[in-house]
């Protein structure tokens, strides 16, 4: 059996006593949790890809949460956000889920709903996948951003490598792995060194 992936979450909550609630669950679940609460450096870690969920504090009066969780989805638009309230109102809600938040729960959390919350977003978003399913999609990703960025069509790409445009499709999907001699010749093709594609495992 193909080893697990550790979930990893970042927690984003000002309030000292939740932060130790919610890493309390989440170490007992088995998962890596980390809080951050300083907003640029939450959007440079989801940049980085380090983590598959944040939970994510967006508690009036100030739109801070609100705002911070729409920097998120435009930088990661795929990313889990689970947002929390200690003030539930319907604008909150309706902003927090036009959003995309996977969920939208009121403070004080009840550990039994936030573990049933986070097992559901990791089902439904599939966010525990082996090792070499999360390597290949990684590097699928990453060859994709490269390509479109030099504005290269697999086509194009294809005809550089001497590589099938099927083969190129499939590992950008993250449904084949690459050799190392394919990465080789995808690296040079597009001027980068072949640790490119892994800077975000």
């Amino acid at each position: 059996m193909a080893s697990k992936q550790q979930l990893n979450v970042l927690v984003v909550d000002h309030d000292e006593g939740s932060n130790v609630q919610i890493k309390d669950v989440l170490t007992s679940e088995g998962y890596q949790a980390e809080v951050l609460n300083d907003c640029e450096q939450v959007i440079e870690a989801v940049k980085q890809g380090r983590y598959q969920m944040v939970i994510l504090d967006v508690s009036p009066p100030e739109d801070r949460g609100i705002e911070l969780l729409e920097r998120i989805r435009s930088t990661d638009s795929d990313i889990c956000v689970i947002a929390m309230t200690g003030l539930p109102t319907v604008a909150a809600a309706v902003r927090t889920l036009k959003n995309h938040a996977f969920d939208y729960l009121q403070k004080p959390l009840e550990v039994e709903e936030l573990r049933a919350v986070i097992q559901s977003a990791i089902r439904e978003k599939g966010l525990l996948v082996d090792l070499e399913t999360r390597l290949n999609q990684v590097v699928g990703k990453r060859l994709r951003e490269k390509r479109t960025a030099l504005e290269l069509t697999l086509k194009q790409l294809a005809n550089r490598t001497g590589l099938s445009v099927s083969l190129i499709s499939q590992i950008e999907l993250g449904k084949s792995a690459a050799s190392m001699s394919t990465l080789h010749k995808l690296a040079t093709a597009l001027q980068v060194r072949m640790t490119y594609f892994f800077e975000t495992v």
